[in-house]
C-alpha cells in the first residue's frame, strides 16, 4: 500500500510526519550501502549544507 501511495511505511502508519519521496528514499538506501567512513563524510558535508541553508533563510 505504501508503494502504491508512494509514501514511506512510517508515514502511512502515522509514526512520522515526514513524507519521503522515492528519489529521497533511493538516495538514503544508496548511502546506507556505502562503507562507514564514506557515510560519515557524506553526512558531514550534508550537515554543513543544511546549516548554511538555515542561516540563509534567516
Amino acid at each position: 500500500m505504501a508503494d502504491a501511495l508512494e509514501v514511506s511505511l512510517d508515514f502511512l502508519v502515522g509514526k512520522s510526519d515526514l513524507e519521503l519521496d522515492k528519489k529521497t528514499i533511493k538516495r538514503l538506501e544508496d548511502i546506507d550501502k556505502l562503507p562507514e567512513n564514506d557515510k560519515e563524510n557524506i553526512f558531514y558535508a550534508l550537515d554543513g549544507l543544511i546549516k548554511a541553508a538555515k542561516l540563509n533563510a534567516l
